[in-house]
């Protein structure tokens, strides 16, 4: 094997912010940032948007969306559109 091309392999601490969990897992991941676990030792730090602590298919909970459907959206959108035109056009005559 060739030397030095291989990155190395160490502890990081990953933080999942959603869920405001970490972890502890061996990874060759590089980060500039550090910072102290629980246990007082310092580890490189990784943050993490989704993880199996806050995906919804490990959880089992479901995230309340706020939009409105797709077609709902649309007729919303367009409820007027058809009847719009027709005040103008009687208006111009």
């Amino acid at each position: 094997m060739k030397p030095d091309i291989h990155p190395q392999y160490r502890t990081v601490l990953f933080h999942d912010t959603a869920a405001d969990v970490y972890f502890l897992i061996g990874s060759t991941v590089d980060t500039d940032r550090t910072q102290q676990h629980t246990d007082g030792t310092t580890y490189p730090y990784v943050a993490l948007d989704v993880s199996s602590a806050s995906h919804p298919m490990y959880t089992g909970q479901q995230r309340k969306t706020t939009t409105e459907g797709r077609i709902a959206g649309f007729n919303k959108r367009f409820a007027t559109f058809g009847s719009t035109g027709k005040k103008e056009t009687a208006a111009a005559q």
